[in-house]
């Protein structure tokens, strides 16, 4: 065991070259080191940080979460009062002035605990652009808002323009106020969820083409709701929420004909793959409800459900959540389970995408991937009509006090993250920096792409209908080399993280026109000349627990959790679940599954 005295130089050593290769992170070339104190190969790293997990969560503006940050109204809720220190230069709708003198339709309102579920808005890429108005920010209500809907949900009208405090929203404003959060992140473009997970995944929602579900072949002619502005060989760009080619649980468990679709050109998966970087895929629900029998034209099913805190079911998984499941290469349409806890982030059966139960195998065990990406159950998404920032906060707090409480914290950035703004109210627009000149008629009876699009910037690559940035959202920096209690205002999107990954790991960009090769950094949200050593738990209300000194915690033996498609098989196994090599007996181990009647809450354009 090295000395303290050796162990504090080799800390101070390993913060230097961090800050020199934080200083190139915003640059068009970023000068990263080829060597570092941080070993080679798979295991070199551009600064401290050796684990990334990121937190990607749904439809959240940042007015609607951050509209009054640091002031809490405290009249109901969980009580939140913010030091004295936090910093007063942000960009918040209290700061604008815009509470109460607001030039949309209706003046913003607080929203309680108890509204916490409420009608979802429309969020499609025009309707998005043309609530902004031209940086006007005045017509939300007429582009955007949802006031009324079925199911108990809470609307009103001006819905859209509507905000949680504090008092609801605990945990995040609490992560605020330990670590670093910026005001100044948006979506690469507009539109819904699919192309803020592209984005995430890739930098570039263009590359689509359709796919027959029956065929698993490409549409004689491209499919208008998956492919926009196709070319003559029917690639174009996405600004929907068409169900992944690559996946079995697509089309509600392939009993729907909706076309699929399948994007060309690679993703941050393909670049961490060559450089054999470790990474996964984690979302709730992937584990099936029945598994695939191992016959051609057979599928697995994902049908499991869990209740909201409205008592409302929602079926676990989504597909079209997952951009890696749109690239052939980077998919598991099976939903195959890693082989062991060894395996995952590694080639195998279920390349890189799993069930969040194997997250937390591998986190107690001191296996955490390199790279984590990690999506809630719907019902804890965040997402409006079926989630709810209370049923949001339970999951983000339980996944950060779990990776605090893990042996990998000491060199982990968690970044929490959206995929979209869901057509909530946000002021702080930003003019487009990559336009697009779509004219064909939207959903919205306009020209696609609104006026402020069209004298935009020539697209990137020629690519249409990529106009951006879109909205703004929460972007959040919790690690031990996260600044504390800072707000940082650089301009990112969603291919900044991306980004920062490519940078750390020396991978080199997508290509193809990818956002990621301008997209902002995420550097100034670090310190790494001064890490805050810390470990922050929080209690479920978003409370905080406890703030102290990072912990030793020593890993831990786990397995594999079965899952109720494959728990009968493990049951009556000898050995350690899955046993079963890949292709020796799968269709009989796969076959035995549990199914039940759910109500689904997934729609077409729900996200």
């Amino acid at each position: 065991m090295a000395s303290r005295g050796r162990r504090a130089a080799m800390r101070s050593l390993g913060a230097l070259v961090g800050v020199a290769a934080l200083t190139a992170l915003g640059s068009n070339a970023p000068g990263w080191a080829a060597t570092s104190a941080h070993g080679h190969g798979a295991s070199s790293t551009a600064t401290p940080i050796k684990h990334v997990v990121v937190l990607f969560d749904e439809n959240i503006s940042f007015d609607h979460y951050f509209a009054t940050y640091p002031k809490a109204a405290n009249t109901d809720g969980t009580k939140f009062t913010a030091s004295k220190s936090t910093p007063k230069d942000i960009d918040t709708l209290a700061n604008a002035g815009l509470l109460k003198h607001n030039p949309n339709q209706y003046a913003p309102k607080r929203l309680s605990p108890s509204q916490a579920l409420t009608c979802d808005q429309n969020h499609s890429y025009g309707p998005e652009q043309y609530a902004y108005n031209g940086g006007k920010a005045d017509q939300f209500v007429q582009n955007t808002e949802v006031d009324k809907c079925s199911g108990g949900l809470f609307g009103e009208p001006g819905l859209a323009m509507d905000y949680y405090d504090g008092n609801t929203v605990t945990a995040l404003w609490n992560y605020a106020q330990q670590y670093t959060l910026s005001d100044r992140a948006y979506s690469s473009n507009y539109g819904p969820s699919t192309p803020g997970a592209l984005n995430l995944a890739s930098g570039n929602t263009h590359g689509v083409v359709s796919i027959d579900p029956a065929t698993g072949k490409q549409t004689s002619k491209p499919d208008s709701y998956t492919v926009q502005s196709p070319d003559a060989h029917g690639v174009g760009t996405v600004v929907n929420d068409p169900d992944p080619a690559w996946d079995d649980c697509s089309d509600k468990d392939h009993t729907s004909s909706n076309a699929l679709a399948s994007m060309q050109g690679k993703n941050v998966g393909d670049l961490l793959n060559a450089k054999k970087v470790s990474w996964g895929w984690f979302q709730g629900g992937f584990r099936p409800s029945t598994g695939w029998d191992g016959t051609s034209g057979s599928y697995a099913k994902c049908d499991t459900t869990h209740n909201n805190v409205g008592g409302t079911a929602a079926v676990d998984y989504s597909p079209h959540h997952n951009p890696f499941s749109y690239y052939k290469s980077t998919a598991n349409p099976h939903h195959l389970p890693p082989k062991s806890v060894s395996e995952i982030g590694h080639n195998g059966q279920a390349n890189h995408n799993y069930d969040l139960t194997d997250f937390s195998a591998a986190l107690k065990a001191g296996h955490l991937p390199s790279v984590s990406f990690l999506k809630a159950g719907e019902y804890q998404d965040g997402h409006a009509a079926y989630s709810d920032p209370i049923d949001e906060q339970h999951f983000l707090v339980n996944e950060i006090n779990a990776i605090q409480s893990s042996p990998q914290w000491k060199s982990t950035a968690i970044v929490v993250a959206y995929d979209d703004s869901d057509g909530w109210y946000d002021h702080a627009f930003v003019a487009p920096r990559n336009g697009s000149t779509d004219t064909s008629v939207g959903s919205n009876g306009k020209a696609t792409d609104s006026p402020a699009c069209q004298s935009g910037p020539k697209a990137a690559g020629g690519y249409a209908d990529r106009c951006g940035p879109g909205t703004r959202q929460p972007l959040l920096v919790i690690s031990p080399y996260s600044k504390v209690n800072k707000v940082d205002h650089t301009l990112t999107d969603q291919a900044s993280i991306t980004r920062f990954i490519e940078d750390n790991w020396h991978t080199g960009r997508v290509g193809d026109a990818s956002f990621d090769a301008k997209a902002g950094s995420l550097g100034g949200m670090f310190d790494f000349r001064h890490p805050n050593n810390k470990r922050v738990l929080l209690n479920t209300d978003g409370s905080v627990k406890s703030v102290g000194p990072i912990k030793h915690v020593a890993p831990v033996h786990t397995s594999i959790t079965p899952g109720p498609a494959f728990q009968n098989a493990a049951d009556t196994s000898d050995a350690s679940f899955p046993t079963l090599p890949v292709g020796l007996g799968v269709g009989a181990l796969l076959a035995a599954g549990l199914t039940g009647t759910y109500f689904t809450m997934r729609r077409r354009q729900q996200a």
